[in-house]
Protein backbone atom coordinates (compact mmCIF):
# COMPACT_ATOMS: atom_id res chain seq x y z
CA UNK A 1 0.00 0.00 0.00
CA UNK A 2 2.74 2.43 0.85
CA UNK A 3 3.74 2.27 -2.88
CA UNK A 4 0.81 4.10 -4.09
CA UNK A 5 2.14 7.34 -1.95
CA UNK A 6 4.47 7.65 -4.98
CA UNK A 7 2.72 6.56 -7.79
CA UNK A 8 0.27 9.98 -8.03
CA UNK A 9 -1.48 8.77 -11.08
CA UNK A 10 -2.68 5.77 -9.48
CA UNK A 11 -3.20 7.45 -5.95
CA UNK A 12 -5.36 9.98 -7.21
CA UNK A 13 -8.97 8.08 -7.27
CA UNK A 14 -12.16 10.10 -7.21
CA UNK A 15 -15.87 9.23 -6.10
CA UNK A 16 -18.38 9.18 -8.07
CA UNK A 17 -20.18 12.59 -7.15
CA UNK A 18 -16.71 14.39 -6.30
CA UNK A 19 -16.17 13.28 -9.75
CA UNK A 20 -19.95 15.06 -11.58
CA UNK A 21 -18.93 17.88 -9.46
CA UNK A 22 -15.39 18.20 -10.93
CA UNK A 23 -16.62 17.41 -14.42
CA UNK A 24 -19.13 20.12 -15.00
CA UNK A 25 -16.98 22.71 -13.82
CA UNK A 26 -13.58 24.41 -15.70
CA UNK A 27 -11.31 25.00 -12.59
CA UNK A 28 -8.39 22.61 -12.34
CA UNK A 29 -7.06 23.81 -8.89
CA UNK A 30 -10.50 22.67 -7.75
CA UNK A 31 -9.86 19.49 -9.50
CA UNK A 32 -6.46 19.02 -7.61
CA UNK A 33 -7.54 19.87 -4.80
CA UNK A 34 -9.92 17.88 -4.07
CA UNK A 35 -8.12 14.68 -5.21
CA UNK A 36 -5.23 15.38 -2.72
CA UNK A 37 -7.91 15.81 -0.32
CA UNK A 38 -8.38 12.24 -1.17
CA UNK A 39 -5.31 11.16 -0.92
CA UNK A 40 -4.78 12.38 2.68
CA UNK A 41 -7.71 10.98 3.68
CA UNK A 42 -6.74 7.81 2.25
CA UNK A 43 -2.87 7.97 3.47
CA UNK A 44 -3.64 9.20 7.62
CA UNK A 45 -5.55 6.06 8.68
CA UNK A 46 -2.74 3.63 7.28
CA UNK A 47 -0.08 5.93 8.83
CA UNK A 48 -1.98 6.08 11.97
CA UNK A 49 -2.63 2.07 11.90
CA UNK A 50 1.64 1.79 10.99
CA UNK A 51 2.51 3.50 14.18
CA UNK A 52 0.40 1.93 16.29
CA UNK A 53 2.13 -1.27 15.25
CA UNK A 54 5.12 -0.05 15.34
CA UNK A 55 4.87 0.93 19.23
CA UNK A 56 2.68 -3.25 19.87
CA UNK A 57 5.65 -4.74 18.24
CA UNK A 58 8.57 -2.50 19.20
CA UNK A 59 7.60 -3.00 23.38
CA UNK A 60 8.29 -6.66 24.05
CA UNK A 61 12.13 -6.39 22.72
CA UNK A 62 12.69 -3.51 25.59
CA UNK A 63 11.55 -5.67 28.14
Amino acid sequence: MAALLFLPLVSSAQCAMCRAVIESGQDASLAEGINNGIVYLMAIPYILIGVLFYFIFRKPRQG
